[in-house]
């Protein structure tokens, strides 16, 4: 009788703590706002890189159930949802900004976060065939270029150290 008292407490404690949490659909930024825009609570910003030009940009929040959630898982589970949105999609996930809640998580100021994201095209591993395509296309050019007189002999030895430099 005691252990199934204890297990509906721990049930009914279990569903009221993740009852509170938020968590928002992926949605493109340019038909939504900031979840942090108009809260009693701001946020920290911090701009992770620079987006590509003509790509869609989307945004994800997240907020933790109580007070006692760690930021950081709130911004693991952002960063995998994000990832494995960019996945589906056949690409790879660049985070371009996060924002989230600065402390004390209490009094309803609970753990935040939010990411803006783009999905791209995936990087060819170093090495790969993908790769050394890309390269030869490099110097191919460079030796027209060369040939052709646009490129001097010293500025094409520049360039090809360059491109054989790259992974």
């Amino acid at each position: 009788m005691l252990t199934t008292i204890a297990r509906v407490v721990a049930l009914l404690t279990a569903v009221s703590l993740a009852g509170c949490g938020q968590t928002s659909a992926i949605q493109a930024t340019d038909k939504s706002k900031s979840h942090f825009a108009d809260a009693a609570f701001k946020g920290e910003t911090v701009v992770l890189s620079q987006p590509t030009k003509d790509s869609e940009q989307f945004r994800l929040f997240q907020q933790g159930a109580t007070g006692y959630v760690s930021l950081q898982s709130v911004r693991d589970d952002v960063e995998l949802r994000a990832v494995q949105f960019c996945e589906r999609k056949g690409q790879s996930m660049n985070a371009l900004q996060e924002t989230t809640s600065t402390p004390p998580h209490i009094l309803g100021n609970f753990p935040r976060a939010e990411l803006v994201f783009e999905c791209s095209a995936k990087a060819a591993p170093a090495g790969s065939p993908q790769a050394e395509d890309v390269k030869f296309t490099k110097l191919s050019n460079l030796k027209k270029l060369l040939d052709s007189g646009a490129l001097t002999q010293a500025e094409f030895e520049q360039e090809k150290k360059k491109v054989l430099s790259q992974p």
